[in-house]
């Protein structure tokens, strides 16, 4: 459903309209809010990296209605007790929609599943995410409890063995200077494992983050064998190869950003509907733990505020796909996937300015994180206005980026 200015206009002043209507219609898209499935909003215990408070601002400013919140906190929701403590602060303090994930293990160490039964009507699905789980048995029996419960394991794949010391891609740029990479096999190997324990338990599998051309390889072939199985990636993925890292902790994130071959085997997944998912692994540091160069940074970079413009300008101005086709991995596929009702557009949109390239700087950022890859590149797509549920979040509209 296309949805016109007019439709636009019972949200906004008579001012707001007016300058609204300054712009053209080829310099306007109006879009369905859109849908994060892996999202890391630091509350509870990691409160001076990001909040609840400053996570759901940054996505309300960049057109989301709803995020998955990740489980990697302190206290872990691994018990309906924890989980309860992160819902108190969503309840209390987030702009937008967050539905959390519940752990798969205690404490995420991977040794003793966690209380699925108890936390599974409050959760979008399980995930360790951060961590893979090595033992197989363990991961059948999640499986099996996440079936009868009707609920999703969302697998952050990596053999924590085959990783080693690993810090960025086991490629090129790891050989020309002298850092530990970290294997494509410790991506892959997993999902192999897994996808044949989903396909044995009937379990709804969805993989996290998928870096590597193996990874597409072989969620392609399940595909077509039937299984249930889904899978998202980042536009980090998707723009960058390990040759365009630098010294730099913004570079660093798990998996890494990996070579030419992978970059180009994840957008060909993109294209034929392997991957069924855009999502940001929005993952907030400090600047300080951010400073250490590749081998001491912490691993992750901020994502909700750069992904729509960065997959506007690189996939859908440059004609590699449509964006009917980028609506449905940022909205359509992802709340298809996860059971959330279809969005009403005429109550949860986001008007985009298409105009005018602009420059991320990561300082007007509304997360309290600034690590991303992409400070000082040039893109197209400002969020204008987002409306959710009938109200109006954000608005910037003729504020404009210098």
């Amino acid at each position: 459903m296309k949805l016109g200015r007019e439709a636009v206009k019972k949200h906004l002043s008579c001012e707001q309209y007016s300058r609204l209507s300054e712009y053209a219609e080829s310099d306007i898209i109006i879009v369905p809010s859109f849908t994060d499935v892996h999202v890391h909003l630091r509350e509870p215990g990691f409160f001076y990296k990001e909040t609840v408070k400053t996570g759901t601002a940054a996505a309300a400013a960049s057109g989301y209605s709803h995020i998955f919140g990740m489980p990697n906190l302190n206290p872990v929701p691994d018990c309906l007790e924890n989980l309860k403590k992160e819902l108190e602060i969503i309840n209390a303090d987030a702009y937008i929609s967050v539905i959390p994930y519940g752990a798969i293990t205690k404490g995420e160490l991977g040794r003793e599943l966690a209380q699925f039964e108890e936390m599974a009507p409050y959760v979008c699905g399980f995930s360790d995410d951060g961590v893979g789980l090595n033992d197989e048995a363990l991961m059948r029996e999640a499986m099996l409890r996440a079936k009868n419960l009707g609920k999703i394991i969302a697998a952050h794949c990596e053999d924590m063995e085959l990783r080693s010391k690993g810090y960025i891609h086991d490629g090129e740029y790891a050989r020309l200077h002298g850092h530990m990479g970290i294997s494509s096999e410790s991506e892959w190997k997993p999902i192999e494992r897994d996808i044949r324990l989903a396909k044995e338990t009937g379990c709804s599998f969805h993989v996290c983050h998928i870096s590597t051309k193996e990874s597409v390889d072989i969620i392609r072939r399940a595909k077509k064998d039937g299984a249930d199985i889904s899978c998202e990636t980042a536009p980090h993925y998707l723009i960058l190869n390990d040759m365009c890292l630098e010294e730099d902790g913004r570079f660093k994130m798990n998996p890494p950003i990996r070579s030419e071959e992978d970059r180009l085997a994840l957008i060909e997944g993109l294209k034929d509907g392997t991957i069924d998912i855009i999502a940001t692994d929005h993952a907030p540091h400090t600047a300080e733990e951010k400073s250490r160069g590749l081998r001491d940074s912490a691993m992750g970079i901020v994502g909700l505020e750069t992904c729509f413009p960065l997959m506007y300008t690189n996939f859908v101005r440059t004609g590699i796909i449509s964006l009917e086709k980028l609506i449905e991995l940022m909205c359509t596929n992802p709340r298809k996937r996860f059971g959330l009702d279809e969005i009403d557009i005429l109550d949860n949109f986001s008007v985009w300015e298409i105009r005018d390239e602009y420059e991320i700087r990561p300082e007007r950022f509304k997360s309290m994180g600034r690590a991303t890859p992409f400070a000082g590149k040039k893109v197209y797509g400002r969020c204008m206005l987002n409306v959710v549920d009938g109200f109006k979040l954000y608005e910037d509209i003729g504020g404009g980026r210098d």
